[in-house]
């Protein structure tokens, strides 16, 4: 059924629930420096825009100033020391992964998260195997919204962009997507802090056991030209 497809994944929040560890990076460093911890809530809402916005988000909704370059440095040695610590698959995430496998797709990731802490992750998690190509925002000259992020991952994986399908959480992952072509799989699950039926995704999911269906229906839809919007 996925034979030579192309299934590609964001990371934090739509593969992986990775805020706790997040969460607990940036509060370690916020409070050795004297400031106020921020919340879980807080950190899922920054999550796809990365660490240094998170750190910033922090300050600001404290009132404070601080060196950010050093804090993001500081964040980056506790996370990775620590970064499977509370981090877990989304309830369903590897059975769809090993569905997709068996039937001959091609995995791989595209995260604004780091490469190398992507890989750390998927690694400590034991599912990098899934994955052909793991693309992270310095992978490449670019990163999300850019298309190029997603196209160059597909690339990457050894993929065609005409067979392929994204899955994400966020407006970002929208706006990806639809600026390469790609139908669009939102996780309601996610990060995402807008409206996600506002975003006009390709279709959305509730659940990783509806995926394989919904992503199987989409490719069905690019190989017959047709409109591959499963929720319009």
């Amino acid at each position: 059924m996925f034979k030579d497809a192309t299934i590609v994944f964001d990371l934090d929040g739509t593969l992986v629930d990775t805020a706790p560890d997040l969460s607990n990076a940036l509060n370690d460093v916020l409070t050795r420096r004297g400031h106020q911890p921020v919340s879980l809530e807080t950190i899922r809402a920054c999550v796809g825009h990365g660490a240094r916005v998170m750190i910033e988000e922090a300050l600001r909704r404290a009132g404070a100033d601080d060196d950010v370059d050093r804090m993001l440095a500081e964040f980056l040695v506790h996370y990775e020391a620590n970064i499977a610590a509370e981090s877990r698959p989304f309830p369903g995430a590897v059975t769809a992964l090993e569905a997709f496998a068996t039937q001959g797709a091609i995995l791989a990731v595209c995260t604004n998260k780091r490469e190398h802490l992507s890989r750390r992750l998927l690694q400590a998690l034991g599912i990098d195997h899934y994955f052909r190509a793991i693309a992270g925002r310095d992978t490449f000259a670019m990163a999300k919204p850019d298309p190029g992020h997603l196209t160059g991952t597909i690339a990457l994986a050894g993929g065609d962009p005409a067979h392929a399908v994204m899955i994400g959480d966020s407006e970002v992952d929208v706006r990806t997507a639809k600026a390469a072509g790609i139908p669009i799989i939102l996780v309601s699950f996610g990060y995402a802090t807008e409206r996600l039926d506002g975003l006009s995704p390709d279709a959305m999911i509730d659940q990783f056991h509806d995926l394989p269906p919904y992503a199987a229906a989409l490719l069905h839809g690019i190989a017959h030209g047709r409109s591959p919007r499963l929720n319009a």
